[in-house]
C-alpha cells in the first residue's frame, strides 16, 4: 500500500481545515500562542502550528488536551469523529466503510497474518519491514488506520459473519521475531473462539492450494451485492464487477474445502505455538 499524506484528497482536506480553524479561534479566544498552548498539552509548537494549518490529523489526545487547556465546553473534543475518518487515506475510508456494511467478510491470506486480525506490534513489524522503508510519521498512520478497521471485528455484533483462511507459511513467518509472532498466534486463537468467526488453516503438504495466485477479501454487503478487495505490493483495488466476482468466490470456496475445519484449524494453531 503506498501512503496518501494528510489531506491528500479534497474531503479530507477541508475537514482538516475547519478543525484547525476551531483549534485556532479557541486558542486566540484564550490568549495563548502556539508554543503556550503546545506546553501544556504536551506537543511542540510546530505540531500546533501544522494541526491549525490542516496539515496534520490531530490525536484524540491532543484534542481532548486542547479541550481542556482553552475550556472549548467539549467543542473540539467533538470533532474527534471527523477528524479520525479524515486521518486515513481515502481508499482506507472506502474500505472501512465496506467493511462495516458488510454482513459477511471473507478473506485468504498466504503471506502474513489478515490485516484485520494483526497485533499492533505484529502490524508495526509488517508496515516496518516494507522498502523503500516507510517513515515513522507514515508507519503511524497505517498502524492507525489498521487498528481503526479492526473495530469491525473487535466491536460487531454475532450477525456479522467472518470467514478467514490462512497458509500455513502465514502463520510460521517469524514476523517482528519470535514473542511477536506468539503473540500473534495467540490472538487467532483467541478470536477463533468467537462464534460469528470461523479460522482455518491451509497447510503445507497439501498437494491442491487454489489460493496461488494471492490473497484476497471476499465482502458480502446488506444490499445483497458483493465486492472483493485485492492488494498486492502498491496495488490497492476494490472489485465489483461481477464475472471477476464470480471468479472469486468459486476460488474462496475451493480453498476453504481444501483447508483444515474450524475446530481442527485451531488445534493446529496450537501446535505451531507450541513449536514457535
Amino acid at each position: 500500500m503506498s501512503v496518501e499524506p494528510y489531506g491528500a484528497d479534497e474531503e479530507s482536506a477541508a475537514v482538516l481545515r475547519t478543525v484547525g480553524r476551531v483549534i485556532k479561534m479557541c486558542r486566540e479566544r484564550a490568549g495563548l500562542t502556539q508554543a503556550a498552548l503546545g506546553a501544556q498539552i504536551g506537543y511542540s509548537e510546530e505540531q500546533v502550528s501544522s494541526v491549525e494549518r490542516g496539515r496534520r490529523a490531530p490525536m484524540e489526545e491532543f484534542l481532548d488536551a486542547a479541550d481542556r487547556v482553552l475550556e472549548a465546553n467539549s467543542l473540539i473534543s467533538a470533532l474527534k469523529g471527523d477528524v479520525e475518518k479524515a486521518r486515513f487515506p481515502k481508499k482506507v475510508r472506502d474500505l472501512a466503510k465496506l467493511e462495516a456494511e458488510a454482513v459477511e467478510i471473507c478473506a485468504y491470506d498466504n503471506s502474513v497474518v489478515n490485516g484485520l486480525l494483526q497485533t499492533e506490534e505484529y502490524l508495526r513489524a509488517v508496515f516496518g519491514s516494507r522498502r523503500p522503508a516507510f517513515s515513522e510519521e507514515e508507519v503511524d498512520q497505517l498502524v492507525a488506520a489498521r487498528l481503526a478497521r479492526q473495530r469491525v471485528v473487535e466491536g460487531t455484533p454475532p450477525c456479522t459473519a467472518f470467514s478467514f483462511v490462512h497458509d500455513e507459511a502465514a502463520l510460521r513467518r517469524r514476523v517482528g521475531g519470535k514473542m511477536v509472532l506468539r503473540r500473534q498466534l495467540e490472538r487467532l486463537l483467541d478470536v477463533g473462539q468467537r462464534r460469528n468467526v470461523e479460522i482455518q488453516v491451509l497447510p503445507l503438504d497439501r498437494e491442491d492450494n487454489a489460493g496461488l495466485g494471492g490473497p484476497f477479501h471476499l465482502l458480502r454487503l446488506r444490499e445483497g451485492s458483493t465486492v472483493a478487495h485485492n492488494e498486492v505490493q502498491r496495488t490497492s483495488r476494490l472489485i465489483s464487477e461481477r464475472k471477476e466476482i464470480q471468479i472469486l468466490e468459486l476460488r474462496y470456496g475451493v480453498i476453504r474445502a481444501q483447508a483444515l475445519p474450524p475446530r481442527e484449524s485451531l488445534a493446529f494453531i496450537e501446535k505451531i505455538l507450541g513449536e514457535t
